[in-house]
C-alpha cells in the first residue's frame, strides 16, 4: 500500500463488509455521485443539508469498480469503502487525466468542503494546480512526477485556500489569489486586483468574477478550459449551467453582472468547477448557455446561506 491507501484504510471506523458501502460521515459534497453515477446516490439524513450519499447497487463490471475507486480516493471524509477494505496498491488512479491537458487531483480535503482540484499541463511540460487537494507530501511528488513541474497554484476563492501555501512551497511555485479574498490567504505571492483580466502565463488568464465571494476568480486556459471554483457549475438536476444561489457570500446581483460580462468576453468549451459536475460543449453553445444563465440569475432573490437547497 502507498501512504495514501494506508491512510484511507486506517480512517474507517466501520468493520469490513462484503460489499461496497458508504459510512455516515458524508459531507454531501457530491463528488461520489458525480464520479460513480448510478452506483452512489442520495438518501435523507446526515448533518450537511439533510442529504448524504448511499450505495444504490454494487458494481457489475470492471469499469464500474474503477468508478468506485475514483470516488473512494476523492472522498474528503474517506467514507466510501471497498469490500473487506481491499485497497490494492494500484487502486489509486490519481492524477486522473480528464483529457490530454487536464488532470483531476482526487484526494479532496474536508477543509475545502471536498472541492475538486485540477492540474493543467502546459505546452512546455510544466503544470499549474487549480485549488488544492488534501495536503500530503507524497501527493505533491506524485503530481510532479506524472504531470510536470508545477509553476503556479491558482486559488479560485476563499473557500478553497486550504493547503495552498504548503503545495506552493513544496513545488517552489507562485501562489495566486484575488485581493477580494486575500484575507483568507494573506501569504499569497501574487495578488490579482480589480476586475481586469491578468495573464498568469502563456494562454492562461485569471478573470475576476465577484459574486459567490468578493474575490472569486475564473481561470481560463487556451480558450478551452474554464476553472470556475464555485462561481458556476453544470447541474445534473437541471441539465444546465447553474449557480449556487443558496450559497452566496457576496451578492447574487453581482453574480449576475459577472455572468453577463463573462458571457461576452470569454471563450471556453469546458466548465470545470470545484463543486458540481463538469461539462464539455462547443464554445458557441457554451456562450449561449452562459447568456441564458445570466438572464435567469437576474430574477434570483438574495437568500440566506442554506447548503440543503443546492441543486446538484
Amino acid at each position: 500500500m502507498s501512504a495514501t491507501e494506508t491512510e484511507t484504510a486506517a480512517q474507517t471506523d466501520t468493520p469490513p463488509q462484503d460489499g461496497w458501502h458508504v459510512d455516515d460521515r458524508c459531507l454531501n459534497c457530491n463528488i461520489a455521485r458525480h464520479t460513480a453515477p448510478g452506483l452512489i446516490g442520495t438518501e435523507p439524513g446526515g448533518d450537511y443539508g439533510g442529504v448524504r450519499s448511499v450505495m444504490i447497487r454494487q458494481p457489475e463490471t470492471e469499469e464500474e469498480t474503477e468508478q468506485l475507486y475514483l470516488a473512494a480516493h476523492a472522498c474528503p471524509t474517506r467514507s466510501i469503502h471497498p469490500p473487506a477494505e481491499q485497497w490494492d496498491a494500484d487502486s489509486d488512479p490519481y492524477p486522473k487525466a480528464l483529457d490530454e491537458n487536464v488532470y483531476l487531483c482526487g484526494h479532496s480535503s474536508p477543509q475545502t468542503y471536498g472541492a475538486t482540484s485540477f492540474l493543467l499541463r502546459r505546452p512546455d511540460g510544466t503544470a499549474m494546480m487549480i485549488d488544492t487537494p488534501r495536503w500530503r507530501p507524497a501527493l505533491a511528488r506524485r503530481f510532479e512526477r506524472e504531470v510536470g513541474t508545477v509553476t503556479d497554484v491558482l486559488l479560485t476563492h476563499l473557500d478553497h485556500v486550504a493547503h495552498g501555501r504548503k503545495y506552493a512551497d513544496a513545488f517552489g511555485a507562485r501562489l495566486w489569489i484575488h485581493e477580494g479574498d486575500l484575507h483568507s490567504r494573506p501569504d499569497a505571492d501574487s495578488v490579482i486586483r480589480g476586475l481586469e483580466p491578468v495573464e498568469i502565463g502563456p494562454g492562461v488568464i485569471a478573470y475576476p468574477f465577484p459574486g459567490h465571494t468578493p474575490g472569486s476568480v475564473l481561470y481560463v486556459a487556451d480558450d478551452t478550459y474554464c476553472f470556475t471554483g464555485d462561481a458556476f457549475y453544470w447541474s445534473h438536476t437541471t441539465k444546465a449551467l447553474d449557480v449556487f444561489e443558496s450559497v452566496v457570500y457576496d451578492s447574487i446581483r453581482t453574480t449576475g453582472v459577472s455572468l453577463a460580462r463573462a458571457a461576452e468576453e470569454l471563450t471556453f468549451e469546458w466548465v470545470l468547477p470545484g463543486h458540481g459536475d463538469f461539462k464539455h460543449l462547443p464554445a458557441e453553445e457554451m456562450r449561449q448557455r452562459m447568456r441564458g444563465l445570466a438572464k435567469r440569475v437576474k430574477s434570483y432573490p438574495e437568500l440566506e446561506v442554506h447548503y440543503g437547497k443546492v441543486r446538484w
